[in-house]
Order: structure tokens, then sequence, then C-alpha cells
């Protein structure tokens, strides 16, 4: 693979840099032309650019006009297409050549006959499009989702072609709604917890238009009785735990030395001893402080367990499983202080400042897993988009 992309790049280099008479030499006409033009433009008197347009010119339109009277012998009302190309390919080439036109080589004058293509452009166009009209038609009685789809696609090329078409608006649209698969997902609670509407929305809170491919809609609510679905894709909720409120409290002591002061050294008499100067000798007092810190850890999670079911409809039958789940966690520690606070540190400090909470209660626990829900089946969403088609 790695190889054709290399010689396809070298291709196109060599196709896009080599000069006129090179195009010329390797049947390259247009870009021949192309570049013969660019160089006339700038230099009209160019001898060797005359050459090559004059005969990349004649050559090409030899060669298109030859494909042309072939398709038409041939008589197969697919050949209208390229036959509609080819002559808005030498409708181009004409009108390529035309600011540089006259040309003069060694004082003689070279003319190229003016044609005018439209008339066979647009019988071209509407015999194209007559084709893949009738060969959408004939697509859509076979009723089925991928004829449906090609029919669409052929509808668009008569629009391409033909934007007034018979009908054709109408037929694109049919063709459409016909070929879409259309994907309904639901929430379905096999838990013993009752779960509020607000948390089923929640897991249903996708962006569709993530999911939707050219020929698949997903939808989250049913709001049209006469809308088929093509596939049920159920999250199903099997498990959810949980857990009661914990409180847990531990405690731990901090101490301090900190300065008290200072006091009189004595002699053995009780006097106060003198230094040589005759002042009083004093050292300095300390103080052990100490506080009991009694911290408190609240916490309570949340589980929830379920799977992805992917049903294809018609008919009834199970195509993927796969799990999901998703955890939710309220922690929160707080702390008291039983003694001399000047004994803790900043950071202990910081702690007797915050007070318990309030736990949240079992639903607010189930409704914080919602998130985390949602991402597991957007991904496995996402991973089985193959399934659905």
């Amino acid at each position: 693979m790695k190889k054709l992309l290399y010689l396809s790049i070298l291709a196109l280099l060599t196709v896009g840099c080599g000069s006129s008479k090179k195009q010329l030499q390797n049947g390259n006409y247009d870009s021949a032309i192309q570049k013969s033009v660019k160089k006339l433009l700038k230099h009209p008197d160019s001898e060797k650019d005359i050459e090559v347009l004059s005969k990349s010119f004649r050559l090409a339109n030899e060669q298109d006009n030859e494909r042309i009277r072939f398709l038409k012998l041939e008589g197969k009302p697919e050949n209208w297409e390229e036959i509609a190309q080819i002559y808005n390919r030498l409708k181009r080439r004409q009108q390529m050549i035309q600011p540089v036109m006259p040309l003069e080589l060694r004082g003689e004058e070279i003319k190229f006959d003016y044609v005018d293509y439209n008339r066979e452009l647009v019988e071209s166009r509407h015999k194209a499009a007559e084709f893949f009209y009738t060969h959408g038609q004939k697509l859509m009685s076979n009723n089925t989702k991928e004829s449906y789809r090609q029919a669409y696609y052929e509808f668009s090329r008569v629009k391409e072609y033909w934007g007034d078409y018979e009908n054709i608006d109408e037929l694109l649209l049919r063709s459409r709604e016909l070929g879409v698969s259309r994907a309904l997902v639901t929430v379905d609670n096999k838990s013993k917890f009752r779960l509020s509407e607000d948390f089923k929305n929640s897991l249903l809170a996708i962006n569709p238009q993530e999911l939707d491919s050219e020929w698949v809609e997903y939808y989250t609510k049913d709001l049209d009785d006469n809308v088929e679905f093509d596939y049920h894709l159920v999250i199903m909720i099997n498990i959810i735990d949980v857990s009661p409120d914990q409180v847990k409290e531990t405690d731990r002591i901090e101490k301090k030395k900190v300065d008290d002061g200072f006091e009189y050294v004595l002699d053995s008499n009780g006097n106060v001893k003198k230094d040589s100067l005759g002042n009083d000798i004093k050292v300095k007092k300390y103080k052990n402080l100490t506080c009991t810190v009694i911290e408190t850890a609240q916490s309570k999670s949340a589980h929830i367990e379920g799977n992805l079911e992917i049903y294809q409809m018609r008919p009834l039958k199970l195509l993927r499983k796969e799990p999901l789940g998703a955890d939710s966690h309220f922690s929160h520690l707080s702390a008291r202080a039983i003694g001399d606070t000047e004994a803790l540190s900043e950071e202990s400090l910081n702690l007797i400042e915050v007070k318990p909470l309030p736990f949240p209660n079992d639903d607010e626990m189930i409704m914080l897993c919602s998130q985390g829900m949602k991402q597991a089946i957007r991904g496995v969403l996402q991973r089985n988009k193959r399934y659905l088609y």
C-alpha cells in the first residue's frame, strides 16, 4: 500500500512538474495545453509552446471525439454520463485557449475552428439524467434499504445533471426516508432502586449528531407512532448499590515547646547570681503545649452496573451486548481540637476550621453516577456503530 501511494504521488508530481513538451510526449494533452497557454500569455511568440499547443489541442480533440463516437455507437444508456463529461471537457479546452488566440507560427496564422458544444452538452446531460432517473426508479421497486440508498445516489446524479427533472426533489426525499435506519435508545431499570426521570433523562442526554452516520439516525424518544425503528438500543440497569453513611474518627496528639519568659539563676543560698558586670543572671523558660486533634472522615459510595443491548427489530434479534458501569464517591474530612490549639501545625489549624457536611441521600449518590454512566454509554455506542447500518 505504501509503495502504491508513493508511485501515485510520484506520478502526480511528474504530471504537475514536467514541461509542456514532456506532457505532450506522455499523452497528457490537457496538461500540455494548460502549460503552453500559461507560457504564451507571457511570451506570445514562443514557437516551441505554439507548436505544443497546436499539436496537443488537435490530438486531445481527436481522442475525445473518437471516444464519443464509440460510446454513441455502443448505444448503452449508461454511456451518456461519460459523453456529457467529454463534451464538457471539449468546451473547457476550447475556452482555455481563447486568451492566446490567434496564434502565428513562422508567418502563418494558426486557426482552430470554433465548435458550439452547447447543444450536444445539453442533450447528453439530459440523457444522463434520464438514465439515472430510470435506474433510480428501478432500484426503488426492490424495496430494500440498500436499494433505496442506491436510488438516492442515482437521483442525486439526476439533480446534478438536470436540476428540475420531473419530481426529482420528491424522489430524493422519499428514497432518503426509506433508506435511513433509525435506532431508538431507551433505559430499562431492573435494579431494586426506583430511578427518577431526571436520572433516566441524564443517561439519554447524548447528542444524537455525535452518533448519526449518513444512513443511521439515533433517537432517545419515540415521538411519532408512525416512525418504525430498525434497531432498539436498551440501556439495561441491573444492579445499583449504595453504601450506608460511613463515619470514621481518628485522633492524634500534637505537641509544641514554646517560650515561657525567663527565670533567675540562684546560688546555693537562694540569691540571684550576678555576672562579671554585676547584672542579674537569667535564663529562658519553656513550656510544653499539647492538643488532641480528632479527625472525622465521612464517606459514601454508589455503584451502577448494567449492559447495553443492541436489538435488530425485524426480525427481532440480539446483535450485541456490552457491559456498562459507573461509580460515584462522596468523601469529606473535618476535625475538632481538644486542648491548647497553639500546639497545632498550620495544616491542623486549617483542618479544624472545616465542619462536617450532611451526607447526600441515596438518590443524590445515584445521580452522581449518571455522568460516568453517560460517558460509558457513549463509548459503547461509538464502538458498536458497525452493527447498525
